[in-house]
């Protein structure tokens, strides 16, 4: 089953392996509410042939992350309709989390360019990460206002660790591909061309193994490594949803989208 090409996601069965490409390349695959609640649904409701799912984008791009434009597209009707938007939002970006992390077989992130926010934290909750030498992680919160979510703030220091995530964050700085390896954030560097047969004999070769072992180890790794993750959830739901309701965060996607330097109060 595959949908209609710009539809926002791509579902494709390849025998025991789920496929999932966002597909918004006129956005560069940024995530409105439809695409990613198709993510969850796709991800959450897979059925028991399914061994191992694919995460990637269409068009040589990941995701620029939250789609600005269509948060910002109207404004609220009074602040009760703000805070309800700003809670919204957050439930979506933390479930969309959630369903990689609780989906009982392995998820991989195949990264083709620009991995952007809340995109970021999506590719770095799968738990094998293939990229491309042109990929890119970036975290730009600060620029339009917000703080990090997705559980970015736990994710991004587990993978690389606590001074890494403080530059991505706190300055904005993006890692390559090739950092991102070096930081032993992802499993393997691909060229552009190569990424999707490397991810092909990846997921075949998780297909063929034993599926309980698989989600037990899956399992007990994301409880090793990410146990402080609902503490993490719930601080980046409480601060984002105060900022996204905030001046700074209006004027920061407003110099976004007018591709101007932001000017804060």
């Amino acid at each position: 089953m595959s949908a209609a090409p710009g539809s926002g996601l791509q579902v494709t069965r390849r025998g025991p392996v789920l496929e999932l490409t966002i597909d918004r390349p006129h956005r560069m695959n940024a995530l409105d509410a439809d695409t990613v609640e198709q993510l969850v649904s796709a991800i959450a409701g897979a059925d028991e042939q399914v061994r191992v799912i694919v995460v990637g984008g269409a068009g040589g791009s990941f995701s620029a992350g939250a789609d600005l434009a269509a948060m910002t597209a109207s404004a609220p009707a009074d602040e009760a309709a703000a805070e309800a938007d700003a809670a919204a939002t957050m439930a979506r970006a933390e479930s969309l989390v959630r369903a990689v992390l609780r989906a009982p077989v392995p998820v991989i992130a195949a990264v083709d360019g620009p991995a952007v926010g809340v995109a970021a934290s999506l590719a770095l909750a799968c738990d094998l990460i293939y990229a491309t030498e042109r990929a890119s992680f970036l975290l730009p919160f600060v620029r339009v206002g917000l703080m990090p979510d997705g559980g970015s703030s736990l994710l991004v220091a587990a993978a690389g660790g606590r001074v890494r995530a403080g530059a991505m964050m706190l300055l904005a700085q993006p890692m390559s591909g090739e950092e991102a390896l070096a930081a032993g954030m992802v499993t393997a560097l691909a060229a552009p061309d190569e990424l999707a047969e490397m991810v092909a004999a990846v997921a075949d070769r998780l297909a063929a193994g034993p599926r309980r072992a698989l989600q037990l180890t899956k399992q007990a790794l994301t409880a090793a490594t990410l146990a402080g993750v609902d503490d993490a959830l719930a601080r980046e739901n409480t601060g984002q949803r105060e900022l996204l309701v905030g001046p700074d965060f209006a004027e920061g996607a407003r110099a976004m989208l007018e591709k101007r330097r932001p000017r804060f109060a």
